[in-house]
C-alpha cells in the first residue's frame, strides 16, 4: 500500500510539472496569455520538492519538455517528408524539445541544490523535505527565490549562446504586450524581464505553498514575495511614464515600402520557380512603388539571386521613382583556395540599381542553412532539405543611403532574436533596424509571433525602431519602446500576400542616446551568471546539501 500511495504521489508530481510546463506555453503567442509565465516557473519547481534525485528529474524534464513540445510543434509545418511522413520534422521537434528541456532540468536542480540550510527533517519524506525550506526565516527564503531568478538568467544566457545559441521563447519575451514593465529592457535586455518573474513566480509559489502546508500560519505576502512584488510595482510605474503617449514626431522621416510575397516554402526550394518568384515580387513592387517610397524593401527569398539581368531589371523599376532597394539574396565569393563560398546576403542597391552595400548573415539556421558535423556524419545529409549549406558572416554591416540620408543595419531570419548580435549592429549613427526573414516555412503557424515577440525586445534593447519585413507574417514595424506600430494584416490575415507602407522615424546621429543594453551590453544576465557559479561552488565546497 506504501509502495501504491508513493507511486501515485509521483504521478501528481509529473502531472503537475506536466501541468506547468503547457502553462508556460500558453503564455507564449499565439495564445500570449502573459499572466501563465508569472506562475508557471513556481509550478514546475515545486512539482519536485523534497524528491530525491531520480524522482526530482522526472519532474524536471516532464515539464520542460511539455513546454517546449508544444511551443516549437510548428516544427512540424516544414514541408520536408519522408513518403508523406513529417519524419525529420518530427526528429527535430523531439530533439530540440529534449535538449532544451535539459535547461528547465538545471535550473530545478540547482534551485533545491542551494535551498537554504536547515536541520535534516525527522522524517525522510517529500513532504518532511519540503517544509525545510518552509521553516526557514522569511528572509532566506527571500534570497533563495532571488538566486533562483539569477540561475533562470544564467541559463538563458547559456542557452542563447551554446552551440550556436537559441534564444527564442526566453521567459521574458512572453511580456512583449507588457510595454511599461519591458522598458527595463533598455538597461538589463529581455533578461531583466526574465528575472522579475521568476523572481515573483517563486515568492508567490512558497506563499502558496506556505499556506497550503500549514493553514493557520500567519505568513504574509510582504513577509514572502514583498520585495518583488514592489519592484515591479515601481518598474512598471516608471514604464508608463514612459509610454503613455507617443512621441512627438521626429525631425526625419524616411518612407518605406514593405513586400510581404508570402511564397510556400515548396516553391522557394523548387529551382523550376525562381522566374515565377522573382516576376511576382517585380509586379508587387510595381504596385508598392505608386506610393513614391523613399526605399522598397523584400524578405528574405523573395529572389533567387542577383544575376546581371535580374539586377538590370531592378534597376529599371527603381530609377522611375528613385528609391532605393534592400533585398536578400544568396551570393558567392572567391575563397583563396579557388573554391566558393556561398552567403545568405542582404544587398543595398541604389535607383540606379548599384550595389551600395551588403551583409553576409552570421547565425545560420543548423539543418536549414547548414548541417553540422556533416564530414564526419555524412549521412545527416539526408535529414536536410539543403545542399552543402551556407557559410556564415563574420561582421555586422551598415547600410547608407543618400537623399533621403538615413543610415540602417539588417539583420537576417532569426538574426533578431539574438540579443548580443543586435546590439553589435547598432552604431552611434544607426536610424533603424531592418529584419528580413522568410517564415514561409512553418505554415500559418505560432514561429512567425514568437520571433515577432523577441523582436520587440531587439527594439527596446537598442532603443530604435525594428522593421521586419517578411515572406509570410509578420511583416511590421516596432518604434524604439516596443510598440508594434503597424502590422500588415492584423485586421484580416497576417500570413496573406501583399503590401505595408509606413513613415519610420530617423532617430541615428549626434542627438541620440544610446541606451544602457546598448553601451554595455549583457552585464545584468553575466553578473546572474557569475553569482550563480559562485552559490554552485559555495555550496559544493562549503556547506552541506540537500538530498536531491
Amino acid at each position: 500500500m506504501k509502495q501504491l500511495l508513493t507511486h501515485r504521489a509521483q504521478l501528481a508530481r509529473d502531472a503537475a510539472a506536466a501541468i506547468g510546463g503547457i502553462v508556460l506555453s500558453l503564455a507564449f503567442p499565439k495564445a500570449s496569455v502573459a499572466g501563465f509565465a508569472w506562475i508557471a516557473p513556481a509550478i514546475i519547481l515545486f512539482s519536485a520538492a523534497g524528491t530525491p534525485g531520480k524522482s526530482a528529474f522526472r519532474c524536471w524534464f516532464i515539464g520542460g519538455a511539455a513546454f517546449w513540445l508544444v511551443s516549437l510543434s510548428w516544427l512540424l509545418a516544414i514541408p520536408y517528408t519522408f513518403h508523406g511522413i513529417p519524419l525529420a520534422p518530427a526528429l527535430g521537434l523531439v530533439a530540440l524539445a529534449a535538449y532544451c528541456s535539459l535547461y528547465m532540468g538545471a535550473w530545478v536542480w540547482f534551485c533545491w541544490r542551494i535551498q537554504p540550510p536547515a536541520p535534516p527533517p525527522v522524517e525522510q519524506t517529500p513532504e518532511a523535505m519540503a517544509d525545510r525550506l518552509l521553516d526557514t526565516p522569511a528572509l532566506a527564503r527571500a534570497a533563495w527565490a532571488l538566486k533562483c531568478a539569477m540561475a533562470w538568467v544564467a541559463l538563458e544566457l547559456l542557452r542563447g549562446w551554446f552551440l550556436s545559441g537559441f534564444p527564442l521563447d526566453f521567459l521574458g519575451a512572453s511580456q512583449y504586450r507588457m510595454l511599461p514593465l519591458i522598458q527595463i529592457a533598455s538597461v538589463t535586455g529581455v533578461y531583466g524581464v526574465s528575472f522579475l518573474i521568476v523572481w515573483t513566480s517563486v515568492s508567490f509559489g512558497m506563499l502558496a505553498l506556505k499556506v497550503w502546508r500549514h493553514p493557520g500560519s500567519r505568513e504574509t505576502i510582504w513577509a514572502t514575495a514583498g520585495i518583488p512584488l514592489i519592484v515591479v510595482i515601481v518598474l512598471t510605474a516608471i514604464g508608463m511614464s514612459q509610454t503613455a503617449t507617443l512621441p512627438p514626431p521626429a525631425p526625419r522621416e524616411l518612407k518605406i515600402a514593405l513586400v510581404q510575397p508570402s511564397f510556400p516554402q515548396t516553391l522557394i526550394w523548387d529551382p523550376q520557380g525562381d522566374e515565377r518568384r522573382f516576376n511576382e515580387v517585380l509586379e508587387m513592387s510595381r504596385q508598392a512603388l505608386a506610393a513614391e517610397p523613399d526605399l522598397l524593401i523584400w524578405p528574405e527569398s523573395a529572389a533567387p539571386d542577383l544575376s546581371p539581368e535580374n539586377q538590370e531589371s531592378i534597376a529599371r523599376l527603381l530609377a522611375p521613382h528613385k528609391s532605393w532597394l534592400v533585398l536578400c539574396v544568396d551570393s558567392e565569393e572567391r575563397r583563396p583556395d579557388g573554391d566558393f563560398a556561398v552567403y545568405n546576403s542582404a544587398v543595398m542597391l541604389d535607383p540606379k540599381g548599384r550595389g551600395r552595400g551588403i551583409y553576409h548573415k552570421r547565425r545560420l539556421v543548423m539543418f536549414g542553412e547548414y548541417i553540422p558535423l556533416i564530414r564526419w556524419l555524412p549521412f545527416l545529409k539526408f535529414l536536410a532539405p539543403i545542399g552543402s549549406g551556407f557559410t556564415p558572416g563574420q561582421v555586422a554591416s551598415q547600410f547608407s543611403m543618400t537623399d533621403p540620408a538615413a543610415q540602417m543595419s539588417v539583420l537576417i531570419c532569426f538574426e533578431d532574436i539574438f540579443p548580443r548580435d543586435a546590439r553589435e549592429h547598432v552604431q552611434h549613427d544607426t536610424d533603424f533596424l531592418i529584419n528580413l526573414t522568410n517564415d514561409g516555412w512553418f505554415g500559418n503557424g505560432a514561429a512567425q509571433w514568437q520571433q515577432m515577440a523577441s523582436a520587440v525586445f531587439r527594439a527596446v534593447e537598442n532603443g530604435l525602431p525594428l522593421v521586419r519585413c517578411s515572406n509570410n507574417g509578420i511583416t511590421c514595424w516596432i518604434d524604439a519602446h516596443g510598440r508594434q506600430r503597424t502590422v500588415f494584416g492584423a485586421d484580416s490575415n497576417v500570413y496573406t500576400a501583399g503590401i505595408m507602407t509606413a513613415r519610420i522615424p530617423l532617430e541615428g546621429g549626434p542627438g541620440r542616446r544610446p541606451t544602457f543594453y546598448n553601451q554595455y551590453g549583457d552585464v545584468f544576465a553575466l553578473g546572474c551568471a557569475l553569482v550563480s557559479i559562485g552559490l554552485l561552488f559555495a555550496r559544493r565546497f562549503g556547506g552541506t546539501c540537500p538530498e536531491i
